[in-house]
């Protein structure tokens, strides 16, 4: 199968093919047509499986077939996404992919000047990519338009109901017209979703190209049971040994993450934190260096993390495991994107046992945590719970978390490994 046998226009092929894709994931195939046909559709893939495009080339194709008749043309497709950089990467594969059609896109999101959106939206825009927050700030002002939008997609809907969009989302419901196309994506199906999807969608198709929270079988996952105190200490040496570069390490807090950023670089290793309290202008830079591989180690919180996208990103660190067990196949799923193996390696004191054994139950595989010589668990060291609002020294190994969490330590492997194995145990198959 190709993308021009899904009947997209040639232009459409033209710049994808331009891009080097020509076969089309299980996602885009079973989506794209559905798309194109004018049915709701409610999407399950796990990330890195191609979704964007799963949904971006088909708006393309039915927005190109009926050309807007003037510099004044309402806003036709309205794509809303829970971070400014998911936002981001959306927009940029509308302006990539619909580079040969007569279309005009733009992003919006806050922690930028509201001015020069709103000077844009004067001009023509047929595709509007936005954050929840910083939209309803422009339907409060006037500056948006929102009353002939004929597709709506709501992009990682798990991630904008746990930031607690959902009454954004409402208010947004109630400014565009009820009879509309309605495309929603999650990387993970709860109740909640399906609740909402049970409110949006009209006789939705349901594709779901992988087990709910299934995680990628290209990531390698493995990981290291280590003292709270030790994990930089390990971290470093994982890098440096191994000449690790291009690095995505995970942290809970927005502080941990500037703490171990600061840390590794005095150990030698450039690094910087990205997380939602970074101005617009650092995340940028952040991002920029770290895609184009003059940054080796980038530190993020989970939501910041959204929109990361790098097809052959190799490395992906948990500092400190996710407090929700959902968002660590968010985390590993930044690597082994597009069909590249990728290594997920997670740092385990004593106090995530009750994490670890959370995310093995959901998604069913066991993650042993070895030990590296060197760093042997001290027994007597006791769980401690994870506070919300506290802080461990030694680099945020503890670090916070939104509810406590305890346990009785990690499980060593039966014999310690002499290094981290090259065949390591794999996966079964807000701001505005």
């Amino acid at each position: 199968m190709s993308f021009a046998t899904l009947g997209l226009s040639e232009a459409i092929v033209r710049a994808v093919t331009e891009r080097g894709y020509t076969e089309p994931t299980p996602i885009q195939a079973q989506a794209i047509p559905v798309v194109m046909t004018g049915g709701d559709l409610l999407g399950g893939a796990q990330t890195g499986t191609g979704k964007t495009a799963g949904f971006v080339l088909p708006i393309l194709h039915r927005l190109s077939t009926i050309p807007a008749k003037s510099d004044r043309a309402p806003i036709r497709a309205l794509i809303l996404t829970p971070t400014r950089e998911l936002a981001a990467q959306v927009e940029e594969s509308v302006r990539e992919y619909g580079k040969y059609l007569p279309l005009k896109s733009m992003m919006m999101f806050g922690g930028v000047n509201i001015n020069p959106q709103i000077q844009k939206l004067r001009g023509r825009v047929d595709i509007l990519v936005a954050t929840p927050g910083r939209l309803l700030d422009h339907a409060q002002q006037r500056t948006v338009d929102l009353s002939q939008v004929e597709i709506l997609v709501l992009d990682e809907a798990d991630r904008m109901l746990d930031m607690g969009f959902i009454r954004d989302i409402k208010k947004i419901m109630a400014l565009i017209p009820k009879q509309r196309q309605t495309l929603l994506f999650s990387a993970t199906f709860s109740d909640e979703i399906k609740a909402l999807a049970d409110s949006l969608l009209i006789k939705p198709t349901t594709i779901e190209v992988a087990r709910r929270n299934a995680t990628n079988t290209l990531i390698s996952q493995k990981a290291y049971a280590v003292d709270r105190e030790r994990k930089r200490e390990l971290l470093t040496l994982l890098i440096k040994d191994n000449n690790w570069f291009q690095v995505l390490v995970f942290t809970r807090t927005k502080h941990a993450a500037n703490r171990l950023a600061e840390n590794l670089d005095k150990d030698g290793i450039p690094a910087m934190a990205i997380h939602g309290n970074k101005s617009q202008a650092a995340r940028t830079r952040a991002l920029k260096t770290f895609k184009d591989g003059t940054l080796q180690v980038l530190v993020a919180t989970d939501i910041a993390a959204r929109g990361i996208d790098i097809s052959e990103l190799p490395h992906v660190v948990n500092f400190e495991l996710p407090n929700v067990a959902e968002d660590y196949v968010h985390r590993i799923g930044r690597t082994g994107r597009a069909g590249s193996e990728g290594e997920a390696t997670s740092l385990v004191c004593v106090d995530e046992l009750k994490l670890l054994t959370a995310i093995e139950r959901l998604t069913k595989t066991q993650i042993i945590a070895e030990v590296f010589p060197g760093f042997e668990v001290d027994p007597r060291i006791k769980a401690e719970p994870i506070l919300n609002g506290s802080q461990r020294s030694g680099g945020g190994g503890g670090g916070q978390n939104r509810r406590p969490a305890s346990g009785n330590g990690p499980r060593p492997a039966a014999k310690p490994a002499a290094r981290a194995p090259s065949s390591p145990h794999r996966s079964g198959g807000r701001g505005k």
